[in-house]
């Protein structure tokens, strides 16, 4: 199902929940609804679904404007945060409530239910119930239920929230293989970033009712379009005094700030970083231990650095001289945000001989 979506606004009294959102999503594609809470993307979803009226704006499905449909006649499925399993009914019948809604013939909806339970990995389970289910079994009951009907468009709200970490990790690759296999346009909310790069083909950044930027996860990560998807994605430091980033001093004035991000820091004992000419002299503040490396918090003529140093290189320790390198950074002011280069990186010093 191809979605145009042209100016929407949702208004609750005086709240603006959703503010002039426009976007277009192709068929097929699994779509990231990204954002901190309260920034409006489950309005868009339920939106989508008609469960809540635009009080402006189109809604289009494949070119039909469908504002004014009912939500059975929209062909969506929807899987909700707490799944709203119907708690009397077996898994068997919570899949196949839909199709029996719709009056499918008996041997449809065996046949149906029966390729949806192997599908979702539920084989077995046909004849529980849902408290003698885990969180993960009950997920892939309500994916399965979601998909019965055969909808167009599969709408999912943070469908990972009351799972624990470790089953919601192998289920995010478990979503993204089942909607690769059935094909089915899909959108899904979630306020874990992480989630939302590893599952989705494109982004959208939602903030305070806005779209901040839609694209692919790599191309939102590496161009950011505002300071807050910068800000948002990933793990970054905000500078409010460019003129002590050594290879930066350019960019001093008019309101300039810059947002570091840790792999833009290169860090090392005196004598390890090759261009030294244009790295600052800085101090370890704090060196925490992250598993697959070391966080290393710094500190270089008043500004705050956070940067990671890999497990194979020397360890630092608190109160160590080091050479920071900032190979480049996120600025921005009121008027424009752009990613300058060290400019001692791109035009060194020259050589006088």
């Amino acid at each position: 199902m191809h979605i145009e979506v042209r100016n929407l606004n949702k208004s609750f009294g005086d709240f603006h929940a959703v503010q002039n959102v426009s976007f277009q999503i192709e068929k097929g594609h699994l779509i990231g609804l990204l954002g901190p809470s309260g920034g409006g993307k489950t309005s868009i979803l339920r939106m989508l679904a008609g469960l809540e009226t635009p009080s402006s704006g189109d809604i289009l499905f494949h070119g039909q404007r469908v504002n004014d449909l009912p939500p059975q006649e929209r062909g969506i499925g929807f899987v909700f945060q707490n799944y709203a399993l119907f708690k009397h009914m077996t898994v068997y019948d919570n899949i196949a409530f839909g199709l029996k809604v719709k009056k499918q013939s008996k041997e449809r909806i065996r046949e149906r239910v029966m390729s949806l339970v192997e599908l979702t990995g539920l084989k077995g389970f046909e004849h529980r119930y849902a408290h003698q289910l885990s969180g993960g079994q009950r997920q892939r009951v309500a994916f399965a239920r979601a998909l019965a009907p055969e909808p167009q468009l599969l709408l999912l709200d943070e469908p990972f929230a009351a799972i624990d970490a470790k089953i919601r990790t192998e289920l995010r690759t478990w979503l993204k293989e089942m909607i690769e296999r059935v094909g089915i346009t899909s959108i899904f909310v979630t306020h874990d970033q992480d989630e939302a790069i590893e599952v989705a083909d494109e982004i959208m950044i939602i903030n305070k009712g806005r779209l901040e930027q839609k694209g692919t996860p790599w191309d939102i990560y590496k161009n950011p379009q505002t300071p807050f998807v910068a800000s948002f994605i990933g793990e970054s430091t905000i500078v409010e005094d460019v003129a002590g980033l050594k290879g930066f001093e350019d960019a001093a004035g008019n309101g300039t700030k810059a947002l570091v991000r840790p792999e833009y820091i290169e860090v090392g004992k005196p004598g390890e970083i090759r261009l030294a000419s244009a790295a600052m002299d800085g101090i370890v503040k704090h060196v925490h231990f992250r598993g697959s490396e070391w966080l290393v918090e710094l500190e270089a003529d008043g500004v705050k650095l956070v940067t990671y140093r890999p497990l194979e290189s020397e360890v630092l320790h608190p109160n160590e001289r080091v050479s920071i390198l900032l190979h480049r950074a996120y600025l921005f002011n009121d008027e424009k945000s752009w990613i300058a280069e060290n400019r001692l990186k791109v035009d060194p010093m020259p050589i006088y001989i």
